[in-house]
C-alpha cells in the first residue's frame, strides 16, 4: 500500500473533535430572604487561580514526546488561522501538560478517545493542570505518521477545522507522543479570560450598578462595605450553589442578588428592574473567586446586598 491511501485510512479511523459549549456561568437568584435556582451539588473549595501558586506543570515525564511535531503543528494551525483571519493561538504550557497526559493514557490504550473510563472530562483536565480561567474549551485527537499530515488531515475534516479555526479560542496545548512511526496527537484548544481579584471584580460590579442606575434616569446609590458579604459570596463558592446559610441570614435584612459570573461588568438578565427601585438607598458586593466541581476552571461568586 502506498503511503498517501496508508495516510488517509489513518485519518479516517484515527481522528476525533470534541467542541465543549461555553457552560451556564452565569446563574442568579434574587428576592428578600429567599434564593432561587440552587444547585444540590457539594465540592471541595479548589484554589483560586489568581492567587495559587503556579501549578506545577512539568512533574510527568515524556520520554516519547515529540516537542518538535508540537511546535510544527503550533506553526501550522496559526499558519491556517492567519489565512482564515482569525487570531493566532498562544501556547500554554499547562494546556500542553494536559494534552500530553491523554495523549499518553491513547497510546497505553492503543485507540482515539476524548474521555476514557475513569478519565476526568476535558475542563477538569485542563484545569488540572493551568491556571488560566476558561469559558470555553476544544479538543483534537488524531493519529497519523508526520506534523503536516496530521495537520493537513485535521483540516480535511469539518470538526476538526472548526475547532482549529475558532476565532474565539485564543490558547492552545498541544501533546504529540511517537509510537514507532506513528504519532498521537492532542490538541487543546481554549478561550482564556482575564482575571480579577475580588476587589476589582467588587470595583467592577459597583461601577455596573450605578450604571445601570443612570440609565433608568435614577440617581446613583451609595456603597457600603457590608460586613459578612465576602463570607457569604466564599460561602456559596464552598459549598458550590447560591443558597446557603450565610446568604440566608443576609437576606433577612437585605435584598440580595446572588449570581456566578465570569465576566464582572455583566450583570444577570432581570436584574435591572430590581436596581432601578427609587426606595433604593445603598448598595454593597460581595465576591469570591473559586474552582469547583460546577465550574473547574473558577468563576466568581457574587453577592449584591442593596438596602
Amino acid at each position: 500500500m502506498s503511503r498517501a491511501p496508508r495516510l488517509l485510512l489513518a485519518f479516517l479511523l484515527g481522528t476525533g473533535a470534541a467542541t465543549v459549549q461555553p457552560a451556564s456561568r452565569l446563574m442568579a437568584s434574587s428576592a428578600p430572604g429567599h434564593a432561587m435556582g440552587q444547585s444540590q451539588q457539594h465540592a471541595t473549595l479548589q484554589p483560586a487561580a489568581a492567587t495559587s501558586p503556579d501549578i506545577p506543570l512539568n512533574d510527568l515525564p515524556f520520554k516519547d514526546a515529540d516537542h518538535q511535531a508540537e511546535q510544527q503543528l503550533l506553526a501550522l494551525a496559526n499558519q491556517s488561522r492567519k489565512q482564515a483571519g482569525a487570531p493566532p493561538l498562544t501556547l500554554d504550557s499547562g494546556l500542553s501538560q494536559a494534552a500530553r497526559i491523554h495523549a499518553q493514557a491513547m497510546l497505553e490504550a492503543h485507540q482515539l478517545s476524548h474521555q476514557f473510563s475513569g478519565e476526568p472530562s476535558l475542563p477538569k483536565r485542563l484545569a488540572a493542570t493551568t491556571n488560566l480561567q476558561l469559558d470555553q474549551e476544544g479538543e483534537n485527537v488524531a493519529l497519523d505518521y508526520d506534523a503536516e499530515h496530521g495537520h493537513e488531515h485535521l483540516m480535511l475534516s469539518p470538526p476538526h477545522r472548526a475547532n482549529l479555526l475558532n476565532s474565539s479560542y485564543n490558547v492552545v496545548g498541544l501533546g504529540v507522543l511517537r509510537a514507532g512511526d506513528r504519532l498521537y496527537i492532542v490538541q487543546d484548544f481554549g478561550h482564556s479570560l482575564p482575571k480579577y481579584s475580588p476587589n476589582e471584580v467588587k470595583e467592577r460590579v459597583a461601577a455596573k450598578v450605578n450604571q445601570t442606575r443612570r440609565q433608568a434616569g435614577e440617581r446613583e446609590l451609595k456603597r457600603v462595605d457590608l460586613m459578612g458579604a465576602d463570607e457569604a459570596a466564599c460561602s456559596m463558592a464552598q459549598a458550590d450553589k447560591l443558597a446557603t446559610s450565610a446568604v440566608h441570614k443576609l437576606a433577612e435584612h437585605f435584598t440580595l442578588l446572588t449570581y456566578t459570573s465570569l465576566n464582572p461588568e455583566a450583570l444577570p438578565n432581570g436584574t435591572a428592574k430590581v436596581l432601578a427601585g427609587r426606595d433604593r438607598h445603598s448598595f454593597s458586593v460581595g465576591a469570591c473567586y473559586a474552582r469547583t466541581d460546577t465550574y473547574p476552571t473558577g468563576v466568581y461568586w457574587v453577592v449584591l446586598s442593596l438596602d
